[in-house]
């Protein structure tokens, strides 16, 4: 394996950047028993609410047992390109990080039905509670509530030995750590927001053009 020479940190979003739809809002509107999960949706997208509240409060709506749900996330395939991306970063010697507002369950066992394991996540919490879904938050800013998992938090520190970080994502959780990183890959609401704030990206349909991009630019 080669050693990581240009020392990248590279970090990944989940939901609708690995995989070509938001696996959450799929099982929400899959398995709950009413519609309250769409107040709490609107309210978000107003920002009268941050993503934990919002999360916690659809998932009071889902009834759905571990085998139920497991057998539904058997059928989500990822990125085919996700896959190749890896093996790109392997030559180099670089292990990507996965950070996600979604919860680690369901991103582990997407990962291992599509043949991919020993990745870092940082990621919300789920437990079982027969046919509830009880969230945890280990990873909230102690004082910023816009998310349920900070993933700027896992980026490198300022000082940080990395010496290009790279940052691929889509939504507004992915906002702080794209703004606090070298190279970005976006598409979605994180692709307007970046727009807005006149933050240099580089525009992705799918994870084939981060792909050709890494490979044609970089040095692994």
């Amino acid at each position: 394996m080669k050693k990581n020479q240009y020392n990248y940190a590279v970090f990944f979003d989940f939901d609708n950047t690995i995989t070509p739809f938001d696996v959450f809002d799929n099982i929400v509107e899959t398995f709950a028993v009413d519609k309250k999960w769409m107040e709490y949706e609107s309210a978000w997208k107003r920002g009268e609410i941050g993503s934990k509240d919002c999360l916690s409060g659809q998932l009071k709506s889902v009834k759905v047992d571990r085998r139920v749900l497991e057998k539904h996330l058997a059928k989500i395939k990822v990125d085919p390109h996700f896959k190749k991306i890896l093996a790109l970063l392997k030559k180099g010697g670089v292990s990507p990080v996965i950070v996600s507002d979604s919860f680690q369950h369901f991103l582990e066992y997407i990962l291992k039905n599509n043949g991919i394991e020993g990745l870092k996540i940082y990621s919300n919490q789920i437990k079982f509670s027969k046919n509830k879904l009880v969230p945890a938050f280990p990873h909230q800013h102690n004082s910023c509530k816009t998310c349920g998992n900070c993933k700027k938090k896992h980026l490198p520190d300022e000082d940080r030995e990395a010496k290009v970080v790279i940052y691929v994502g889509d939504g507004l959780s992915d906002l702080c750590p794209a703004k606090h990183s070298d190279v970005v890959f976006a598409k979605g609401n994180l692709k307007k927001y970046l727009t807005k704030e006149g933050k240099k990206f580089f525009p992705f349909d799918t994870l084939k053009d981060v792909y050709v991009h890494l490979s044609s630019n970089f040095e692994f």
